[in-house]
């Protein structure tokens, strides 16, 4: 699978632009503030349909309109894709796959496989959990829609969970619905549970093998999922919280509220772990990520790299390039000089400035 050509209207600093891209590695370099990573986030909204940097698709169309216009056309399988995407300021996005709207994000994440790293990522250890949270929620819905399906609906009933505590003060009656609310809690928590349980024993077989090589066997990695309630005791902590919720007027039991230990040679990372430590695992996990949705799906992913290079030291740098080889790549940097001294493959070039993309004539 391999995005083909990426077609922009009013995103972002982009008034318009058509790019059409190599199957192999593409980079676009420029100075900060230009546009490289709207390209890149353009890219991951059409795949994924939400955006890494934005809650709000008004924050995504260029200043002064009203309306922004992304398509992309991907082959996969031999077979000619095309994803067109409408955001629009005061109105839901639409989304149509080969002309058809769709109605549902999972049907996206089943046709386009992505793998965003940033900066930011290399804080995921160090960080609270949300982001591990985050990185896990991602990684299982492309590799099982269902997973989005049940995620969402959890999601949501948690809200009406929470606005619920927060309207009892004002009118008893309404803790009777209480116990319908849980019940779907529960259901839907519970596979959330069991989920992310299987999935960090899959992800750790691969994690190992990536840490120890990008440490020369130096370190062992260990991942251990921490749910805020065990599958088979979720009903009875959430009994047992109900006092307490309604104090705090939210929920405070369930896999909202899950984590993630990262252990490296018996000390936990999040909270005791060297910088190096921490970014050396949070490359691991991605690099992982990567092997085990191709593992799942039969299929390479597409890798998004945006600035990360500049943020990795040489050794960790070059085993994150080894890995790029295979893949679609689009990575984002300041300069060329990095990829040129480690005679990396390069197989198409963008200069980036002022919102315009060129492609460059010479590599």
């Amino acid at each position: 699978m391999y995005i083909e050509t990426l077609d922009l209207k009013n995103f972002r600093n982009y008034e318009t632009l058509s790019l059409t891209f190599d199957p192999g590695t593409n980079v676009f370099y420029g100075d900060n503030a230009q546009g490289k990573t709207n390209i890149l986030e353009s890219v991951n909204v059409c795949g994924t349909s939400k955006s890494y940097r934005s809650s709000k698709d008004s924050e995504m169309i260029r200043f002064g309109e009203d309306e922004a216009h992304i398509r992309m056309h991907l082959q996969k399988g031999g077979v000619q894709r095309r994803i067109d995407m409408h955001l629009r300021k005061n109105k839901s996005k639409g989304v149509a796959i080969d002309g058809i709207p769709i109605r549902k994000a999972a049907e996206l994440l089943s046709l386009v496989h992505l793998v965003f790293f940033s900066p930011e990522d290399l804080n995921i250890i160090k960080r609270g959990p949300g982001g591990r949270r985050r990185f896990l929620d991602a990684l299982l819905s492309q590799m099982d829609p269902y997973y989005l399906h049940q995620l969402s609906a959890y999601q949501k009933i948690l809200l009406q969970r929470n606005k619920l505590l927060k309207d009892l003060p004002g009118n008893r009656s309404l803790e009777a619905t209480l116990d319908v609310w849980d019940e779907q809690l529960i259901t839907y928590g519970c596979y959330l549970i069991n989920s992310r349980s299987r999935m960090i024993q899959e992800l750790e077989m691969i994690v190992r093998e990536r840490h120890s090589a990008l440490t020369n066997g130096r370190e062992q990695i260990v991942l251990q999922y921490e749910p805020n309630a065990e599958e088979t005791a979720f009903r009875t902590k959430l009994w047992d919280a109900r006092e307490k919720d309604k104090k705090f007027r939210q929920t405070t039991t369930g896999p909202h509220r899950d984590d993630f230990k990262v252990i490296v040679s018996g000390i936990d990372l999040r909270h005791y772990g060297s910088q190096g430590q921490q970014r050396s695992a949070a490359l691991s996990l991605k690099l992982a990520e990567i092997s085990l949705i191709e593992q799942k799906i039969h299929e390479k992913p597409i890798l998004l790299l945006d600035d990360v290079l500049s943020e990795l030291d040489s050794r960790r740098q070059s085993d994150l390039l080894k890995t790029i080889g295979s893949v679609q790549t689009f990575l984002t940097c300041t300069g060329m000089d990095d990829l040129r001294e480690r005679n990396f493959p390069i197989d198409r070039v963008f200069h980036v400035e002022a919102g315009h993309a060129e492609e460059a004539e010479e590599i």
